[in-house]
């Protein structure tokens, strides 16, 4: 399985509204947002080797901001993913492999599902952060909009594509702008982002399936093969 390099170093950016694109960083201004600080991860985090089994019941906790969760709690099989937004390879999962694994496992109570963010830069943050504004009920369908149209705003000019599509979950100008200048929130996602450092995160997507890591877009083929031992297709 091939995985991605997507998870450097975050370079340290503490300016308004400063979203990374490529070498460059473009300044944008959302109407009334504070100051945008994105710390660099802190690379003294130990990690886990390559592959060990994280227990459960520190892998289950949840972040400050608490988790966003499809499928039965009683199915056997709980699938954790950490993706971050901006992310190509978590785009190409959720259009390829998501959409069967809800159908199939999901959907039908064999699998608990539970996304959790991973941004890799602020643009990807930002992108968390409408998710979470959203609500309950419009939280994953953003995602999976965020991530269809991926090429669509992420990009230069990020603030009205990304406006355009708020727009589909209710937001409106002010809605918009509030959150995105949402401290609070940032905070709690980069708080969240330290701990599943600790957990060994260091890529995305990366997934733990019953506390057991895997690095890298899953094709339908391999979430097979690893839920197999647990469930009946």
């Amino acid at each position: 399985m091939d995985t991605t390099q997507e998870a450097q170093a975050v370079p340290s950016i503490t300016r308004r509204w400063v979203l990374m694109g490529g070498a460059a960083a473009v300044v944008i201004a959302a109407g009334g947002a504070g100051y945008y600080l994105w710390r660099r991860p802190d690379t003294s985090i130990p990690e886990p080797p390559g592959g060990a089994d994280v227990p459960m019941a520190e892998l289950m906790a949840p972040g400050p901001l608490g988790d966003h969760v499809l499928g039965s709690a009683n199915a056997p099989v709980t699938i954790i993913e950490y993706a971050s937004m901006t992310c190509p390879h978590c785009a190409h999962f959720h259009e390829t492999t998501y959409p069967e694994l809800k159908r199939k496992y999901i959907d039908t109570g064999k699998v608990r599902f539970i996304f959790r963010e991973f941004p890799l830069d602020a643009l990807a943050a930002a992108g968390s952060m409408l998710a979470r504004c959203a609500g309950k009920d419009k939280y994953f369908p953003l995602i999976e909009t965020l991530f269809l149209q991926q090429k669509d705003w992420v990009v230069q000019k990020p603030l009205q594509p990304m406006l355009n599509i708020a727009r589909q979950a209710g937001f409106t100008q002010q809605s918009f702008d509030e959150c995105l200048a949402n401290q609070e929130m940032l905070k709690g996602i980069e708080e969240g982002r330290t701990r599943a450092m600790k957990l060994g995160v260091n890529s995305t997507p990366t997934f733990f399936i019953n506390g057991k890591i895997f690095r890298g877009a899953l094709t339908p083929e391999e979430i097979e093969k690893q839920l197999a031992p647990y469930v009946k297709a």
